[in-house]
């Protein structure tokens, strides 16, 4: 911790880039840039490239993944919305400006609720807008080269209210936010491919005071971990300033996470000269309410995980796993569904399943498996009716994941029916106890250390189809 943390207090907001996980560029038909593509300059033509004459149509898919993002930032989603040009002068724009939304931008307010530390939070949104992206310079051998596969390719900015007091809420905040693009389908929002780009924007203040400090915006970090680094850096670098007693600008400053330490790029007033006006090659966007209102989302990750942790009484760490992505969320909730059983559905999830993709030679997810929902909520049913051990369901499981086919089917053809015959277990109980008459007595001498051989040696009798629970019963009594 900061010798400066019990003097100051830092107050942050954030503009997070997030790459809109359409098929097309935002205004082209050109390939959108989700993943790096191997060769530079592919994925480009007239229109993403600025030539003369060339008109900008807008994506209908980008259109309805940014609504599905409003919804999972519980944001208000406008019917009405324009598009502006933001005039600036970059080797790696080439159009010479940008387009975006500066005065109607598609959504307004909303919220982002996560856990830091294991308080619950929420981090208000001021507003989200669409816009394209820029190239990409690569500096190499004295030279700058430019990769125009990025141009154009759609963004979502994300712009919160000054609600960050700490890197945990920060981080928390990113975090989630990942969470919900994925949730929705807007975006990957993998920081390592460039679908996720955040700036920090960080003041200081004396505790107490509600007077917001002059603001640095930290531009350019590239990882969770970087973002940390650099707000813990901000931080004393700002507190040391104030405490010498000298003043500092707004402005822009990047950031060099291997030195571990940031330089300015440029000042950066509240009223920049990008000479936005709207974009005349563009209509307003009007967006119906029916198609608004088909894209909204019930339930986001947080309330899934809450109630796991709460009303399915399952531990934090089994919470946060099942609530993470859409798909195993909502897998578990299908399997509860038809189980009445949260807790064993997590752990056919959480134990057997995720321990079949481990093993398996090749990357395995849920979407993967053959089998039938249904038919691994009947290995369960089984399991609880006592027609089929613990034991014996993972080799089912993996015959339904592998092969498909019927749960009841795949146990009578395997043997695997779990015996509750009293009377067929209990001639087994008798002949184990004939066939070690050494360890009986060590048991009743006082080793009760036994008893789990005598059941081992029960269940290996009976091909592993006798109920251990019948077995452990007829046990106790024989041995008293």
């Amino acid at each position: 911790m900061s010798n400066y943390s019990a003097k100051y207090e830092i107050v942050m907001g954030l503009e997070t880039h997030v790459r809109v996980k359409s098929n097309t560029k935002m205004f082209c038909s050109c390939q959108n840039a989700i993943e790096l593509a191997d060769e530079p300059n592919t994925n480009v033509c007239p229109v993403c490239m600025g030539f003369p004459g060339m008109l900008p149509t807008l994506s209908a898919g980008v259109v309805d993944l940014a609504v599905r993002a409003s919804h999972a930032l519980r944001s208000d989603v406008q019917e009405y919305s324009e598009f502006d040009r933001k005039s600036y002068f970059y080797p790696d724009l080439p159009m010479g400006y940008q387009i975006t939304q500066m005065y109607h931008p598609i959504a307004n307010g909303g919220e982002v609720r996560t856990l830091v530390e294991w308080v619950e939070k929420t981090f208000r949104i001021h507003h989200m807008h669409i816009e394209n992206d820029a190239g990409k310079l690569v500096h190499a051998g004295g030279k700058t080269l430019c990769d125009y596969n990025r141009a154009g390719s759609p963004l979502m900015e994300i712009v919160t209210e000054p609600d960050f007091r700490s890197k945990a809420d920060v981080l928390a905040y990113l975090e989630e936010l990942q969470k919900l693009m994925r949730w929705c389908g807007a975006s990957d929002a993998d920081m390592e491919k460039g679908q996720l780009r955040c700036d920090v924007n960080i003041s200081i203040r004396p505790h107490g005071s509600t007077t917001f400090g002059t603001r640095v915006e930290l531009k350019n970090i590239n990882s969770f971990s970087s973002i940390g680094r650099a707000i813990d850096v901000e931080f004393e670098r700002q507190c040391e300033m104030v405490e010498r007693g000298e003043t500092f600008h707004q402005e822009t400053r990047g950031w060099n996470d291997e030195k571990w330490f940031s330089t300015p790029l440029r000042s950066k007033e509240d009223a920049m000269d990008y000479r936005y006006f709207p974009d005349p090659d563009l209509p307003p966007l009007v967006i119906a309410r029916e198609f608004i209102d088909e894209r909204s989302i019930s339930e986001l990750p947080i309330d899934r995980r809450m109630k796991y942790k709460n009303d399915y009484k399952l531990i934090e760490d089994d919470a946060r796993i099942l609530s993470n992505d859409r798909t195993t969320s909502d897998f578990y909730e299908q399997l509860v569904a038809l189980t009445w059983d949260p807790k064993k559905s997590c752990s056919y999830i959480t134990t057997v399943l995720f321990a079949i993709f481990e093993g398996h030679t090749e990357k395995m997810w849920l979407q993967d498996i053959k089998a039938e929902t249904a038919e691994i909520a009947e290995v369960i049913k089984m399991v609880n009716a006592d027609e089929l051990s613990s034991t014996n369901s993972k080799a089912v499981i993996e015959k339904l994941v592998f092969e498909w086919g019927i749960a009841r089917e795949w146990v009578e053809s395997l043997g695997l029916k779990q015996t509750n015959d009293t009377g067929a277990l209990e001639a087994i109980v008798d002949a184990i106890i004939a066939e070690n008459t050494g360890q009986v007595a060590e048991y009743k001498s006082g080793k009760e250390a036994l008893f789990g051989f005598f059941v081992g040696q029960c269940m290996k009798k009976s091909a592993g189809q006798g109920n251990p629970k019948i077995f452990t019963e007829i046990l106790k009594k024989k041995l008293s």
